[in-house]
């Protein structure tokens, strides 16, 4: 059974109290949510207090006409689509329309066939949207169905998990060290589900600026802040119908925390600045490469919040622990870099592969891959090919592991003494390159920058 598709917010104006009643009663009844006004003063205030996916504005009303609501409309709340309400048509209008791009007319009396089908087209435009505003997962859809690759057991259960979870909205959290593929396990999750024709939309909670995160995903209204000129649409707006995917959830403050725990009790958002909540049908599903019970434990993280998320939980493995999907990630990896031309690994260059321990995961070796397919001349990868630091690791491993040992052995350390070795020493090798080091480490880069820059405070301070 196919999902229904999620109804339209409409604010109806017109200054027959007895039509009015009648669109009360007879929209909601088709799944959608409606606010009547009596005049165009009535609706301004609504349109200040929420937002709204289509105006039917009459055109002839006491005080403030059609065109006057039309017009604050267009300028200040751009994402509402308009239909002019009239028994006065003419050539003016229709001109006048057009210049201010009317979705469409819709006559008197009102028949009410002909509305259910207006607001079934404006339902598909919505659709499509918002399927362009998600562009970032149709992306993915050129390339064919997303796929976890891998025929270790373990990720066989993850597969099995995934397929068993996907038909049901429930919420999920996908753990796992960074580069493991915990995006693809989500655009899994949405493929399989009732969802999979409206919009994934993934978002990375720690690359987005504390203090633009609660507009990020709940949209604001025009005026709510400096060079805020226009109402904007949220990311759960944007999603609205599909799924929303919250990568790295740990890196969000205690502020959003408690505003995304009232969404997911609610389904209502409101957007900054406005006054009024609306209600959108979004299935979230989060990932975090740290430890949340840990971080409850510690007070940075919400419990309440952790329960909520903890419903469903899928545990992505580290590829150190499945060694034997190396050779098939590596295939799938250069097919899916290389185009038409076909790349084959030598035994001697897919042994260093398999003894490398992979701190980045499957994104540390798609970024090893792309610089071997860029080296090879003949389609053929070779030892040589790979980049030196990762053919030369067993070989100096030996060498690192004696110098850690005497650092260890010369006076007592800290376990933060610890964590700034193995950091510091990780960025050398990779020749200060931070986002390698942050992906082999496992860590958030915006994590590493933090503890490099309290480094710097302590050698300036020292």
């Amino acid at each position: 059974m196919s999902r229904k598709t999620p109804g339209l917010r409409v604010l109806f104006v017109d200054d027959e109290a007895a039509l009015r009643a009648i669109i009360a009663e007879q929209l909601p009844a088709l799944g959608h949510q409606v606010v009547v006004c009596a005049d165009g003063t009535e609706a301004l205030k609504e349109l200040q207090q929420g937002a709204f996916d289509i105006a039917i504005v009459d055109l002839r009303m006491p005080g403030l006409s059609g065109w006057d609501v039309a017009e604050h409309i267009r300028r200040y709340a751009p994402d509402t689509d308009i239909v002019i309400h009239t028994a006065h048509g003419d050539v003016d209008s229709v001109v006048r329309a057009l210049r201010m791009r009317v979705f469409d007319f819709l006559p008197k009396p009102c028949d009410f066939v002909e509305l259910e089908h207006l607001l079934a087209r404006c339902t598909e435009k919505r659709r499509l949207q918002n399927r362009l505003l998600a562009l970032e997962s149709e992306l993915q859809a050129v390339r064919g169905r997303t796929l976890l690759v891998g025929e270790t057991p373990v990720m066989c259960q993850v597969r099995q998990l995934i397929e068993r979870v996907a038909p049901t909205d429930c919420n999920v959290l996908i753990q796992g060290e960074t580069g493991t593929g915990k995006e693809l396990a989500a655009r899994l999750i949405h493929e399989l589900s009732e969802r999979r024709d409206q919009p994934f939309v993934p978002v990375n909670c720690g690359a987005i600026a504390e203090n633009l995160v609660e507009s990020e995903l709940f949209g604001h209204a025009r005026g709510a802040f400096t060079g805020a000129e226009a109402a904007r649409k949220g990311l759960l707006e944007v999603a609205h119908g599909g799924t929303l995917f919250l990568d790295e959830l740990g890196e969000l403050d205690k502020a959003m925390q408690v505003k995304l725990l009232r969404f997911l009790e609610s389904g209502e958002i409101r957007r900054v600045g406005d006054n009024k909540a609306f209600h959108v049908d979004v299935r979230v599903v989060c990932a975090t490469n740290r430890d949340l019970k840990q971080m409850v434990e510690q007070g940075q993280f919400r419990e309440d919040l952790f329960f909520r998320i903890n419903t469903f939980v899928i545990q992505l493995p580290p590829l150190r622990l499945r060694t034997d999907d190396i050779q098939r990630l590596a295939e799938h990896l250069l097919k899916r870099g290389s185009g038409r031309r076909n790349y084959e690994l030598t035994p001697e260059a897919l042994d260093c592969l398999r003894r490398y321990h992979w701190p980045g995961n499957v994104r540390e070796l798609a970024n090893v891959l792309e610089h071997a397919r860029i080296l090879s001349r003949d389609g053929c990868i070779r030892a040589e090919d790979l980049p030196n630091w990762l053919t030369g690791h067993t070989a100096d491993s030996n060498a690192i592991d004696d110098a850690f040992k005497q650092w260890l052995d010369a006076q007592p350390r800290t376990l933060k003494d610890i964590e700034r070795f193995v950091i510091e020493h990780t960025l050398q090798r990779n020749d200060c390159d931070k986002r390698r080091t942050a992906e082999q480490l496992g860590i958030a880069l915006k994590t590493l920058y933090n503890r490099l820059n309290s480094y710097r405070e302590l050698r300036d301070t020292a």
